[in-house]
């Protein structure tokens, strides 16, 4: 793992993370497997398609709140748990939910955000496996503006983990971009904290 220069944030990047098989591969028997949802949001009254589709797995009570729309997890797959035990090992961290984005080209994209939902606790784990078209990963700084934001890119088969404090200074997200792109599919792997939930 190495460790990224990132202000009031702990990061880190490890890229070619053994994963039992080829990222291609990988790609492949996600995209072909996953029964993927396209969902909507909200701006200013209109209401337009998220520009990428999902699917969220995990054990049964990690229940996840984002973008005011609960998700209620899908079983794990044979292939997504082989997947948790491997980024549990290299992260030496628990995880009982992963939500899977499917980039289908350069036109989809995810807009700034942090994952600091209740639901995570106070400083969540977030590990970001990436899989197919590489694409840049932006963080900016939530106060600081004269921070630059910051730009990674995420090769196939690359593991971003974020820790600490990290969702507490910084929004992170993925521009749409100007090059054709192939799809990309990105898992990230988090604890649902039931206890914190039970309190909302």
């Amino acid at each position: 793992m190495n460790r990224l220069s990132l202000p009031d944030a702990e990061v880190y990047l490890r890229v070619n993370l053994p994963l039992g098989a080829t990222p291609d591969a990988l790609l492949a028997r996600l995209t072909r497997e996953t029964d993927w949802q396209s969902e909507t949001i909200t701006l200013w009254g209109k209401t337009y398609p998220q520009p990428r589709l999902i699917a969220w797995h995990g054990d049964p009570d990690a229940r996840y709140t984002y973008s005011k729309k609960t998700y209620e997890p899908r079983p794990w797959t044979p292939l997504l748990l082989d997947l948790k035990v491997r980024l549990e090992a290299a992260c030496d961290t628990p995880f009982n939910s992963v939500l899977l984005n499917y980039y289908r080209n350069e036109r989809d994209s995810m807009g700034f955000h942090a994952d600091d939902e209740p639901e995570l606790g106070e400083n969540p784990v977030i590990a970001s496996l990436s899989l197919g078209a590489e694409r840049v990963f932006i963080f900016k700084h939530k106060l600081d503006k004269e921070i630059k934001p910051v730009r990674v890119l995420l090769p196939s088969g690359s593991l971003l983990l974020m820790k600490s404090e990290t969702q507490h200074f910084w929004k992170h997200g993925i521009n749409k971009t100007a090059r054709p792109c192939g799809p990309r599919i990105n898992l990230t792997f988090r604890e649902i904290k039931y206890n914190e939930q039970a309190k909302i």
